[in-house]
């Protein structure tokens, strides 16, 4: 099965546009995890714009499930994760003023530097992943890191689906076959939503696990946190 790791950025966004503590982060972390969901995903960026620094020190000891950490591997991010040691670690190529993640890392161009952050990542046990395409020559090279996973990006998936969803998925299922080859674990996640999750789920049968935000929070307003979790893990049976 597939696991289900819920990104809780948007939460903290709509804590920040009014400031204070509503909606209370860290116990929408509390109740994902109570209505069924198998992570929590953050993804700190230097502004703070949604999540802080703060918030990740402050989850760490809520997270019962798997904690995953996004984000570009700054010096300030690495010593965040390297003290608060999550699970897993996604590292995400994107720049500062980055509105959200819109590419993965070319790894042949970034091979030394990604090697050396995983290097470091291993040393305190944290399982690591890399943001990729689903391009083949990122995926090779993307073993020559170390990285335990790599996390598909499926932006373009999600766009193709409307117009045709077996086109779309087509090169994320050559992605997985390769990722596979070379040894690697995958996740995946960017705009899978409750229309096309169920679809690539069934494509991808290697896939260990899917970090969504924005449409889960989002379909959470029409149907509750609880019974939208409970949607988004259907789907992924």
């Amino acid at each position: 099965m597939t696991r289900l790791s819920v990104n809780i950025n948007k939460i903290a966004t709509l804590r920040n546009a009014r400031g204070g503590n509503i909606p209370d982060l860290l116990k929408a972390a509390v109740r994902c995890q109570d209505f069924g969901a198998e992570g929590i995903t953050v993804h700190p960026r230097p502004d703070e714009r949604h999540i802080r620094y703060r918030d990740v020190i402050d989850l760490r000891p809520l997270v019962r499930t798997e904690f995953n950490i996004e984000g570009y591997p700054s010096s300030q991010f690495l010593d965040l994760v390297l003290d608060v040691v999550p699970e897993q670690v996604t590292l995400v190529p994107d720049p500062p003023d980055a509105l959200t993640s819109n590419q993965g890392w070319d790894t042949k161009k970034h091979r030394n530097f990604l090697r050396d952050v995983i290097s470091g990542l291993k040393e305190k046990g944290i399982r690591s992943s890399i943001f990729i395409d689903a391009d083949p020559e990122n995926i090779e090279h993307a073993s020559d890191t170390g990285t335990d996973r790599v996390e598909l990006y499926t932006e373009p998936y999600a766009s193709g689906y409307i117009c045709n969803r077996e086109k779309a998925v087509k090169p994320f299922v050559d992605a997985a076959e390769l990722a596979s080859e070379n040894g690697l674990e995958l996740n995946a996640g960017h705009d899978l939503n409750l229309d096309n999750l169920g679809f690539f789920r069934k494509n991808i049968p290697d896939l260990l696990e899917v970090s969504i935000g924005h449409a889960l929070i989002s379909d959470s307003l029409y149907f509750g946190l609880e019974n939208t979790i409970q949607m988004y893990l259907r789907q992924l049976k």
